[in-house]
């Protein structure tokens, strides 16, 4: 063995040893994933997920993926005629969005990953929010401001919903069977309706549930940045409040920390926020020392 050889099987050597803590802090603790973004479209970037995904299993930490769809149901939506308008980042869903919806999630996006992580050695199973009772959705209530009067309107996304109770047992079950869940954001509602649901509101609702020990958001983004695009690595929620009274957060990323505190604050040890696109970002989040995101932990 060459001297390089050696120098490269200590480095790998100092990498496990530095992981060690964190696979025998977690071992038999559920990470929740939400697998979103451009991330999803292309193929080496999904092949690098389900390994990452495959690997945290291996070493006894247990999965559950929520992944998202927003990019292929408008493409699928597009490609059949049909209009989409969006309030407050929600697609406005009829019925016929909803069925669309409900093709292309669970259908065509969930077999896929299910397929990725079998490539990569894992056992996996895809379900949604309504097999097994799994997430019980309520429509989703918004208002706004008439221009002209000023006066508060209810404005009617249709079948968008959101998580009002969850129901661990398909999910516990798949686990104990030795499986990764592979879970699309669709839930029944009390109504008999079915309902799109956010994919980032769904995962922090089953985090929560399951009592997680993380919660990750894998985004477009490295994480919260500060005003001088630098990387804020530990958040609470009193500094997340402050960062947007000042205008440091805005957009797409507040709903994105509400709903990390919403997690922290009902039973999840910690939420991250990183960057879906860089390789094995997960993993260097979680087993280095030095991290690759955004933690949120309640305080």
């Amino acid at each position: 063995m060459s001297g390089n050889d050696d120098t490269a099987s200590i480095a790998k050597a100092q990498v496990l040893i530095e992981a060690l803590p964190y696979f025998q802090r977690y071992a038999g603790r559920t990470f929740v994933v939400k697998y979103g973004g451009h991330a999803m479209g292309d193929p080496a970037a999904a092949r690098d997920f389900a390994e990452d995904i495959v690997l945290l299993k291996a070493v006894g930490i247990n999965p559950v993926v929520v992944h998202g769809g927003g990019p292929q149901i408008g493409a699928m939506l597009k490609k059949l005629g049909v209009e989409s308008t969006f309030v407050d980042g929600l697609r406005v869903t009829d019925e016929e969005t909803a069925r669309v919806a409900e093709m292309v999630l669970s259908g065509a996006i969930n077999k896929e990953l299910v397929g990725w992580i079998s490539q990569a050695g894992g056992k996996a199973i895809g379900i949604s929010g309504k097999d097994g009772g799994l997430v019980t959705a309520s429509k989703v209530q918004r208002t706004a401001k008439d221009p002209d009067s000023n006066i508060e309107q209810a404005i009617d996304l249709g079948f968008v919903g959101e998580p009002c109770a969850v129901d661990t047992t398909i999910i516990d079950t798949a686990v104990a069977a030795g499986m990764i869940p592979i879970v699309a954001p669709i839930g029944a509602g009390a109504d008999g309706h079915t309902y799109n649901i956010n994919a980032d509101t769904m995962a922090g609702a089953i985090a929560s549930a399951l009592g997680a020990a993380r919660l990750f958001l894998l985004t477009d983004v490295a994480g919260v940045l500060d005003k001088q695009g630098r990387l804020l690595s530990d958040l609470v929620p009193a500094d997340i409040e402050r960062l947007r009274a000042d205008g440091t957060i805005g957009g797409g990323m507040i709903p994105k920390l509400e709903t990390c505190v919403h997690a922290v604050e009902a039973g999840c040890e910690a939420a991250v926020v990183l960057d879906g696109r860089v390789p094995h970002a997960m993993l260097l989040e979680f087993f280095t020392a030095r991290g690759a995101g955004t933690l949120i932990r309640a305080g």
